[in-house]
């Protein structure tokens, strides 16, 4: 069962949530049936219409490509529910009113299939409410399936079981979502607001509760509560701003309602200033204002006394400051509790209460602690749990100083810790075995499902990281069979043994002379020594060439040297498409400029959902030089054999040509297909933590199958009639203003490289024709002082420089 294959989906509702849910089924090539009111007028399908072309302007995009919209069926309640028939999975997502989902399914009860199994979105009302609604045939198959906004990008999904809720159906479920979606599952306990939401919401509401105890500014407390502790950059009241005021005084009030025997209840009510927002229809980013206000090119604050927006200051004092760069927890904690600063006396606080209030509910609301914090990374962007952060300051420490808040009336509840927190003994909740189940007495062991056999490095937390290795990279993980500074070459024992996986260590996994070096001598190793190669570490797969390393160069006149190391960088390409075992890329996050051309040359690439690729030397002033541009003048050439006009390379060159000159990334391995950089045969994984087991079965599967490296061939170039017709385009966009004289410059080296250098049109050239091509016109850009001031513009801001 836990293979299960769902072929199509009906998603009902297409609100925010239930047409990006749509969305991303459709990414995973899944038929979406989604539903929602007939339109009063016109086509009766219109809001449903309404809300798919939404998914094709949303930032952060929800489609994976436009393309995959078309998998997605609109349909109203009144005239198609006869379609759930075909639904194996049907997805409620309609507004969060148990009134509303009741006369949904009773609506549907009679349309689903006996063998469907049905799924409620909601974000916190009871699943046995909710299973007691529909009849009780369809009970067993159904549960809650909390997704989070938005559903393409973050990873959690909570599921929620019934009391008649099929067990077997649960791991199935959490199987497919797993592996066919990509998502992160949780199993949480039919509690209000589940896990997330409610230990994550609570701490936003702390967080107002202690601004105002200690008197700071909202831009203070964001300043205090983003990445300098581990949150995401929108911190607190930003966060606030991009989900909507109003949305956060909808969830305030469920728990007012829901919650009122939570000894933590008197805080779960929105400040005086939240509700003048309300009155004054300032509900954040989508209004225009809200806590943060956008006036001309600056962004002021809400200052809540005034409840006027003044000039945002996120001044940290110079001791506090100094305390947040402590690496060791542990020191970090003592420090801030020793602080009398009102600013670090207000972030122990708002740690202090989510580590009390975690402990207190964590055997309502989880199975066990691991649940928990995992919850709160994948569903809030925590980059550690609270045990987990309570672990590593100190576990007795942390907590006698918990209990000293607590006797001495300081906390915002005065419930002690339970007993199983104050054990002596204790040192924290994870360990290598598993981690505290307070219902069990005893620390809970992970999931035994099979799909997670496929997750050789899984995320892991902080106590688990003893018996497993948290940087796959490292020295410790595998045996190693060659390494230096920047590169290692090693293997997993066992059935993977004859597949080496070449990762790199340089920062940001950038290409520099050492990590050339080290490929050329892992490929040589698997040649020799091994049945295949994966290239793989943790993202990003690659950004490109070092450039600190180029501007030094070039600073010294040191051209020959660079010259050089294009031909190596080249070299390693090449070596890696004609390999003669086979080798795969294995990428997730960017893979930029020499990342890229890394991708294109593997004989096979296994691709996460979230790979953004491009050729994005155009920034620089420079044109890629890895042999990118070789690569695409001999797909284009292969694009134009497979064409009914054969002979004519040029309009495929101009595709390529625009994605070069623009330096154009895909948003996603779909799109990397579509821009031509990886192959539509090319394997997309949905999970990051699967993308190893999938490239190293698959260069097994190809070694298994006789592999045999590719025939270099000699390919028709486009000439110097290609270049013309290029030029002729760029010549009418420099007359426009449209781009400078040196974009121009850089724009017709990238023209004359894919179209194979200044000789006739139709002339059969080798790759090593082109690749010296691009090599002498990527060489000559770097001795301009505009490429240099663009390379030392980039160094410096991370922006391009238009010059």
């Amino acid at each position: 069962m836990s293979n299960l294959r769902i072929k199509r989906v009906a998603v009902l509702g297409a609100g925010v949530m239930g047409a990006q849910i749509a969305g991303h089924l459709a990414n995973a090539g899944i038929h979406v049936d989604l539903f929602d009111l007939p339109s009063p007028e016109g086509d009766r399908n219109q809001i449903v219409r309404n809300a798919m072309d939404r998914l094709k302007k949303l930032e952060p995009a929800p489609l994976a490509s436009p393309r995959v919209l078309p998998l997605i069926r609109a349909n109203n309640f009144d005239d198609h529910l006869e379609r759930l028939r075909d639904a194996q999975l049907i997805i409620e997502a309609v507004a969060e009113r148990i009134d509303i989902k009741r006369a949904l399914y009773q609506r549907i009860a009679s349309h689903c299939s006996e063998s469907a199994w049905i799924a409620s979105n909601t974000s916190g009302l009871s699943v046995q409410s909710l299973a007691a609604e529909i009849p009780e045939g369809l009970r067993p198959r159904f549960c809650g399936m909390h997704f989070f906004n938005p559903p393409r990008y973050m990873s959690l999904v909570e599921l929620i079981p019934a009391k008649e809720t099929q067990a077997e159906m649960l791991d199935t479920l959490e199987s497919w979502l797993t592996r066919t979606l990509g998502k992160s599952v949780i199993r949480a306990k039919d509690t209000p607001n589940f896990i997330a939401n409610r230990v994550g919401v609570f701490s936003l509401l702390a967080t107002m509760e202690h601004t105002q105890r200690f008197g700071l500014g909202l831009d203070t407390v964001d300043a205090l509560t983003g990445p300098r502790i581990g949150r995401p950059k929108s911190a607190c009241y930003r966060t606030v701003d991009v989900v909507g005021i109003d949305t956060l005084a909808h969830v305030v009030r469920t728990k007012q309602e829901q919650l009122q025997q939570d000894p933590w209840h008197s805080i779960f009510k929105l400040p005086n200033w939240i509700e003048h927002l309300i009155t004054a229809g300032a509900l954040g980013q989508k209004s225009g204002a809200g806590l943060y206000k956008k006036e001309g090119k600056e962004i002021r604050v809400l200052d809540t006394a005034t409840l006027q927006y003044r000039a945002t200051d996120s001044s940290i004092d110079p001791e506090v400051e100094k305390i947040l760069a402590i690496r060791a927890p542990a020191e970090k904690f003592k420090a801030l509790i020793a602080c009398p600063h009102p600013q670090a006396q207000f972030l122990w606080a708002i740690f202090r209460d989510v580590f009390h209030y975690s402990a207190v509910h964590l055997a309502e609301i989880a199975d066990n602690a691991r649940d928990l914090d995992l919850a709160l990374r994948w569903g809030f962007g925590w980059s550690m749990g609270p045990f987990e952060l309570w672990q590593a300051a100190g576990w007795q420490d942390i907590t006698r100083a918990i209990q000293t808040d607590i006797d001495a009336g300081k906390t915002l509840a005065a419930t002690p810790l339970p007993a199983w927190c104050r054990e002596t003994s204790r040192t924290g909740v994870h360990t290598p075995q598993g981690s505290w189940a307070p219902t069990k007495q005893a620390n809970a062991a992970r999931s035994s499902l099979t799909v997670y056999q496929r997750q050789r490095f899984p995320e892991l937390l902080l106590g688990e990281q003893a018996a497993m290795v948290l940087k796959p990279a490292s020295e410790t993980a595998g045996e190693t069979l060659f390494a230096n500074k920047e590169v290692r070459l090693w293997r997993l024992p066992q059935q993977d043994a004859g597949i080496g996986i070449l990762s790199f260590a340089s920062r940001m996994h950038a290409v520099s002379d050492e990590v050339l070096e080290g490929m050329l001598k892992s490929i040589a190793i698997a040649e020799s020594d091994l049945d295949g190669l994966v290239l793989w570490h943790e993202p990003p797969f690659c950004v490109g060439a070092n450039l600190k390393l180029v501007s030094e160069a070039c600073k010294a006149g040191e051209f020959d040297r660079l010259e050089r190391i294009v031909a190596q960088f080249q070299d390693a390409s090449q070596a890696l498409k004609y390999s003669r075992v086979p080798t795969v890329a294995a990428t997730q996050g960017l893979a930029l400029g020499g990342g890229c051309e890394f991708l294109m040359h593997a004989d096979k690439r296994v691709m996460h959902l979230e790979t953004y690729v491009g050729l994005v030397e155009a920034g620089v002033g420079l044109i890629p030089a890895g042999g990118g541009c070789k690569e695409f003048a001999v797909r284009a050439a292969q694009w134009a054999a497979q064409s009914p006009t054969p002979g004519e390379v040029f309009p495929f060159i101009q595709q390529v040509f625009t994605t070069i000159a623009m330096a154009k990334v895909a948003k996603s391995s779909l799109q990397a297909i579509e821009f031509g950089f990886a192959q539509p045969d090319d394997h997309i994984v949905f999970h990051p933590q699967e993308l190893l087991h999938v490239a190293l079965r698959t260069a097994r599967q190809k070694a298994d199958a006789g592999y045999q490296p590719p025939v270099p061939q000699m390919v028709p170039v486009a000439g110097r009639t290609g270049i013309a017709n290029l030029s002729l385009m760029l010549v009418n966009m420099l007359e426009g203003k449209m781009i400078s004289e040196h974009d121009y410059k850089v724009a017709h080296a990238a023209a004359t490289a894919l179209c194979g250098g200044d000789i006739d049109a139709g002339t059969r050239v080798d790759e090593d024709w082109l690749i010296k091509v691009e090599r002498q016109l990527f060489v000559d850009l770097l001795k301009t002082p505009q490429t240099q001031a663009r390379i030392e513009h980039m160094l410096a801001t991370g922006k391009p420089l238009r010059n």
